[in-house]
């Protein structure tokens, strides 16, 4: 049964400004795009699911990779502005079936799910165990959740602390500017990977593979670097830096704890 949404919640819908255009967001970045589609299909190699979920997909950009591993999309999305966007975006995949909702109240039935991938969420959750135990709810027995964190033990960072004589704090750490630190800015955080792996078991939730992604996202690199050069390095190393957290986003599969 569906849950009902708590009126009481703060709504995440900050991406109804107007102003701003998360699809243009995405013009230049072809890289990081492609980036994160290799780590999905590496997690996700020979699978197919019955239901698949986009929780906080904006207008759709990886519901149409998800088409391939899904009989049934779902992009759940909690801006209007963001499904408005999808209209237009995913007008030739009417297979994706568009869900006004958030992560906090997802309003999808129990074990209804058994593929969930949350992708550039995470940096908007600075404590996202509420959310967690609401992916656990929706998630089926046998289903798998692709997660993605922006990572502050990235290996740049680890340098910067080190030279500090800090070590990487466990903590969430906003990375907004004072200028932006208000009660309506939206929470931009980057995530300790080893925070989040205790409290995804805390939600009953048990990381499997792990994978460094996006290793070479610079702005100055991506000028004088061809992009395909970027990313056969970038398989490479998706695997052989996963261990250590060596990129600035992680992904991890995700199942039930048994």
């Amino acid at each position: 049964m569906t849950k009902k949404a708590d009126i009481h919640k703060p709504k995440a819908d900050q991406y109804n400004d107007p102003e701003h255009n998360y699809r243009d967001y995405w013009q230049g970045r072809d890289y990081e795009h492609a980036a994160e589609e290799m780590a999905l299909k590496r997690l996700l190699k020979d699978m197919h699911f019955d239901v698949a979920a986009d929780i906080g997909g904006g207008y759709g950009r990886l519901c149409l990779f998800l088409e391939n591993y899904a009989d049934e999309v779902i992009l759940a999305e909690p801006s209007q502005k963001q499904l408005d966007i999808a209209e237009d975006f995913l007008k030739d995949h009417p297979r994706v079936k568009k869900v006004l909702t958030q992560a906090d109240d997802i309003q999808l039935a129990d074990e209804s799910v058994d593929l969930i991938t949350m992708i550039r969420v995470m940096h908007h959750l600075p404590e996202p165990s509420v959310e967690f135990k609401e992916l656990a709810r929706i998630l089926r027995a046998d289903g798998y959740l692709v997660l993605e964190l922006a990572n502050n033990a990235h290996a740049l960072n680890r340098v910067r602390y080190a030279l500090k004589g800090k070590n990487v704090p466990l903590e969430p750490v906003d990375i907004r500017s004072e200028a932006y630190r208000n009660d309506d800015s939206i929470p931009f955080v980057n995530h300790n990977p080893k925070t989040i792996v205790r409290q995804l078991a805390h939600a009953g939730l048990k990381v499997e593979k792990v994978l460094s992604v996006s290793n070479l996202r610079n702005p100055g690199l991506k000028k004088v670097m061809p992009r395909g050069v970027m990313l056969s390095l970038e398989k490479v190393m998706q695997p052989a830096f996963a261990r250590f957290h060596f990129g600035p986003s992680v992904f991890f599969l995700i199942r039930k704890a048994k």
